[in-house]
């Protein structure tokens, strides 16, 4: 039997989209339920995919059955392609499986030739209308199919209107209309050294083949690089025959959705040109008219379209993107979708369609994308006010600000303390920034990837941030940077999107979020449902706070490291650091003391009733001192005794990997005295605020363990402390000791640590590190964008958990540790906690929660529903 890789509309289903293209598969459900649908035949996406692989010899195998089937659609219609007393005119279009709405290619009036056009004339008492036709498919023919520019034929059109004293295309008269078809077949003749071909059956073989190539046109591959849309989907081509919007004032041609797109609001929204066909109101040629015009100028026609508009929204339960061709007062339709949608109208969509009883909660649930919640919860730039892009790069933190450029930390917080609103540019951050991040409205790197130091900080924070903006050079000494030719100085005034990557020139207008009564009901919807639970990464009262407004259940991580960044803690923590006995390390500890208790009193308070997990001192020591080199350039420049003794025990303490280095739970066992205070001021700030009656839940996380004894001896150091402040205080706080599992071995004998351990919290990002082997700033900056261009990866292990390797390593971990101690409690809080990817795989590995930056909460809170919708 042979295969099938032609159906005629009446042949296909709603269901059938994989093979036939969302378009095909629309057309072929439009016709079963009795719409006006233009007859025609769809082949498949596989013979697309077969093309691909066998090229030019595949094309002649389908000859044959494309000939069947136009015989077929010629007997439907009773006109046969290429008759020249009365021809049958097709439209050959692309249709993937995903909508990519723009990204391949069409063309129009395709069976036209010298003769045809005619025969067409005559048929239709219009002369203009057919030469206006045939010029058409020229156009697109040459564009499309033979490769020349849409330029070189719109110039010769301009051409013509100038040389007649005309402005519009709808004043050209038919010969006016014949003059522009002859230099059109001229031009192809010049570009391609061969005529127009004039068998129709040649021009639909040719077609065919360009809507097929242009599956892999470059922005097609780039749009589906952006949607993660598979490459061997392939597009069906949708051959159908003509009717024309181009046959004077009774007819024309529109885009109509059955909701506003961008507002969610039930009204018919769209567009109509009247005397026009599809590509006028696509290319911008002529400027369209509000749909609801139709109402006044043919009221029965728009009638039809309000009805069919209706009709369909219940057929397919959802907003549909409907375009339709009106042909002397009678409606076609030749397309329908579900519709692109702004955030806003997602969500008000989604919730509407449950309360008129045409989708359940669940079914809600499911269709809204996760990542459009985060946008309802930050500024964005009214692009509508915006002029050109200045410059592009990741969009690593949702969220848009204007300020003044500023290119030093402490000029930050300078100007952000006085009141102005500024936006640090640096080529990339470090922990020493992190008072003029805090200071900041917006941070802006030329260097870095979507983790790295920048983007995580600035997540955890909620300011916009945009990295590895690759087109600005900065340069710090001269306090600017360049885009191009243009030069922005510290004090201009920029403006950026974090969401879309965007930077612009100057200062524009930014619309504020808002929590709308919808978004409310959605979000209380997914918690109804998910299995898992959602913590927040906070490091500030404030954050926490934020936090919980947004949903979160506890705080999966607090990074002590952030809390001693501060100008005021810094001199007190290099004492300490520095020190050279143990009298002088206790001492500045006993500074440090008080500030840390004063950090979690701000935090345990505003989680009251909630689990706060405190990670005790992660990275190396040297990160909190002055830059080595810096120090060894003022010393060779300026010599001092004291400066030169600050630069040595700077230069012995750097490591040649510290990230592996003197860190973590090695920093616990070496320098216990560090881990002391900080678990004397968690458990000091508990029990003041339990002696107040609030609810104060702190558990104590232990960095980077890779075996059992370090964790033992940690364990027992917090236990130790935390009994001394009960017996001080003569309040009881319950003590939690759990540990980050970051370490592949860690991983590996999770049964072990589970002994010592209540609870597990896996650190993704250095898990991931470590198990590839990368190092993530380095990879993401060298060699990560070519795994990814090469299809190597087919994600960012960093932004999509890596499954197959640190995802294997924490099911084991979830099972082992498990197994060892039955309540155990795991949770993931690294920033794979807020990727609705990652989420649905934490959900099948078992895990009972997630821990993600403040406003990425919303994000998990719904992605977590829809694993458990997904999984039941």
């Amino acid at each position: 039997m042979t295969h099938k890789w032609i159906y005629a509309f009446e042949e296909g289903r709603a269901d059938m989209r994989r093979l036939l293209g969302g378009k095909g598969a629309n057309l072929a459900e439009m016709t079963s339920i009795g719409l006006p649908v233009p007859p025609g035949f769809t082949i498949t996406a596989e013979a697309c995919i077969r093309y691909q692989e066998e090229g030019a010899s595949f094309l002649e195998e389908l000859m044959g059955p494309l000939q069947e089937a136009l015989s077929r659609l010629e007997a439907k219609v009773g006109r046969r392609l290429g008759d020249p007393e009365d021809p049958l005119l097709v439209s050959v279009r692309s249709g993937a499986a995903v909508s990519m709405p723009g990204m391949m290619d069409t063309v129009l009036n395709l069976g036209l030739n010298d003769r045809a056009v005619e025969a067409l004339a005559r048929r239709s008492g219009d002369l203009r209308f057919a030469r206006d036709s045939y010029r058409r498919f020229l156009q697109m023919f040459g564009d499309v199919v033979l490769g020349i520019s849409h330029d070189r034929f719109e110039m010769i059109l301009e051409e013509v209107k100038r040389g007649r004293g005309l402005s519009q295309d709808t004043d050209l008269a038919a010969e006016d209309w014949q003059e522009v078809i002859g230099r059109y077949q001229d031009l192809i003749r010049e570009e391609t050294g061969t005529p127009f071909p004039q068998e129709p059956m040649e021009q639909l073989r040719l077609a065919v083949e360009a809507v097929f190539k242009s599956w892999n046109n470059p922005r097609a591959v780039v749009y589906r690089q952006i949607h993660k849309i598979p490459d061997d989907l392939g597009t069906a081509v949708n051959v159908q025959a003509m009717v024309f919007g181009n046959r004077g004032p009774t007819s024309g041609t529109g885009v109509v959705f059955t909701r506003d797109p961008n507002t969610g609001e039930k009204l018919l929204y769209g567009e109509y040109l009247a005397n026009a066909q599809g590509e006028d109101v696509v290319a911008g040629i002529r400027t369209p008219q509000p749909v609801a015009l139709l109402q006044e100028t043919q009221p029965h026609t728009y009638r039809q379209l309000e009805e069919t508009c209706r009709l369909l929204e219940e057929h397919y339960r959802d907003i549909q993107d409907i375009e339709f061709t009106v042909e002397e007062g009678k409606l076609y339709l030749l397309q329908t979708r579900s519709a692109k949608r702004a955030p806003r109208a997602a969500l008000r969509v989604a919730h509407d369609l449950v309360q008129e009883g045409l989708i359940t909660r669940e079914e809600a649930l499911l269709r809204i994308d996760p990542e459009d919640v985060v946008k309802l919860l930050h500024r964005n730039v009214d692009r509508r006010a915006v002029g050109k892009v200045l410059a592009r790069g990741l969009p690593a933190s949702p969220g848009a600000a204007s300020g003044k450029v500023v290119f030093d930390a402490d000029r930050a917080r300078e100007m952000g303390e006085a009141g102005e609103k500024v936006i640090l540019v640096r080529p990339m951050t470090t922990p020493d920034d992190i008072h003029g991040m805090h200071a900041a409205v917006g941070i802006l790197t030329s260097r870095g990837g979507m983790t790295c130091h920048a983007a995580i900080v600035a997540r955890g924070m909620g300011k916009p941030c945009i990295v590895g903006a690759e087109e600005i050079r900065i340069d710090l000494s001269a306090g600017a940077f360049r885009v191009g030719e243009t030069v922005v100085r510290e004090g201009d005034l920029i403006t950026f999107d974090g969401g879309s990557g965007e930077v612009y020139l100057g200062e524009a207008p930014l619309s504020e979020p808002e929590i709308s009564a919808e978004l409310s009901e959605i979000m209380a919807w997914a918690d109804e449902v998910r299995r898992l639970g959602v913590e927040a990464n906070a490091d500030t009262p404030e954050d926490a706070r934020r936090a919980r407004e947004l949903g979160a259940q506890g705080i999966g991580l607090c990074r002590t490291e952030h809390m001693f960044m501060g100008h005021q803690r810094i001199p007190v923590v290099r004492r300490m650091i520095l020190a050279e006995d143990e009298e002088e390390r206790r001492q500045a500890l006993a500074e440090l003391l008080p500030m840390q208790r004063e950090d979690f009193l701000g935090i345990l308070e505003a989680m009251e009733g909630y689990p706060v997990t405190i990670r005790l001192l992660d990275p190396p020591l040297h990160e909190f001192l002055p830059d080595s080199e810096e120090l060894a350039v003022e010393v060779a420049l300026q010599p001092d005794a004291e400066k030169e003794k600050l630069w040595r025990q700077v230069r012995a303490l750097k490591e040649a990997n510290p990230m592996l280095g003197h860190r973590g739970v090695r920093l616990g066992l070496t320098l216990p005295a560090v881990y002391e205070m900080q678990v004397r001021a968690i458990y000091e700030a508990a029990a003041e605020l339990r002696r107040q009656g609030v609810d104060a839940r702190p558990e104590v996380m232990i960095p980077l363990v890779g075996d059992e004894a370090e964790l033992r001896i940690m364990r027992e150091l917090v236990e130790k402390v935390a009994a001394a402040v009960q017996r001080e205080t003569g309040v009881e706080v319950p003590v939690v000791v759990g540990t980050m599992i970051e370490v592949p071995r860690a991983a590996l004998t999770a049964g072990e640590l589970a002994r010592e351990a209540q609870f597990f919290s896996f650190g993704t990002n250095d898990l991931t590190q470590m198990t590839f082997g990368f190092s993530r700033d380095d990879a993401e900056a060298k060699f990560l964008h070519h795994y990814l261009h090469e299809k190597i990866f087919k994600e960012n292990p960093f932004a999509v958990v890596d499954e197959k390797g640190v995802g294997r390593l924490v099911a084991l971990a979830v099972e082992e540790g498990k197994k060892s101690r039955p309540d155990l409690v795991v949770g993931v809080c690294g920033e794979h906690g807020g990727d609705p990817q990652s989420i649905d795989f934490f959900h099948r590995a078992g895990l009972d929660y997630v821990s993600c930056s403040p406003f990425r909460v919303p994000i998990a809170r719904l992605a977590a529903a829809q694993a458990t919708l997904r999984h039941r």
